[in-house]
């Protein structure tokens, strides 16, 4: 193409010198820039468009995740000491829950009635912490709550006893 410009200047060179070029060829080149723009500003807005939608969502992303840390508030977070008490309970609890599991098939009436009283008390631990990160006294909330997680291991060891005594009973009486 530009060899072909080039001959086209050398040829009517002698034209442009007096004349220039006639307004024709002006409209004609003005014609082609605006069509070759035109696409160019689609582009860029195209791009404009994505790069806000990108940061958009990013935004809404990053608020997301922050507003649920700040509802995932542990007992640890407010007292580390509660933090320990607590992760101690939890373990005997699911330690004695276990034991009680296996007792499950041998009384199943009385392993029902157990797990009933250990859902409300798991239910009522779901409601403190659901409660805590809008508290304004957090540390009382803490302290219910490792009272709750206490009482659900104190239900469990008398549950556990009643199971044994339960047992003993009937091995007295299947002996005599």
């Amino acid at each position: 193409m530009n060899d072909k410009l080039e001959g086209f200047v050398k040829d009517n060179k002698r034209e442009f010198e007096v004349k220039g070029p006639s307004d024709q060829l002006w409209a004609k080149i003005e014609a082609e820039l605006d069509k070759k723009k035109q696409p160019k500003k689609s582009i860029k807005m195209y791009q404009w468009m994505s790069i806000a939608a990108t940061l958009v969502v990013s935004l809404g992303l990053y608020f997301t995740y922050n507003y649920n840390q700040a509802k995932n508030i542990d007992v640890a977070d407010i007292n580390p000491e509660f933090g320990k008490r607590e992760v101690s309970f939890v373990s005997q609890i699911e330690e004695k829950k276990d034991s009680l599991a296996i007792y499950a098939s041998e009384n199943p009436d009385l392993y029902k009635r157990f797990t009933e009283d250990l859902k409300n008390l798991d239910a009522e631990y779901d409601r403190l912490k659901a409660e805590l990160p809008e508290s304004p006294n957090q540390v009382f909330v803490v302290k219910e709550m490792v009272k709750n997680r206490e009482m659900q291991l104190q239900v469990l060891k008398q549950q556990l006893m009643i199971i044994n005594q339960v047992n003993q009973y009937n091995k007295k009486e299947n002996s005599i």
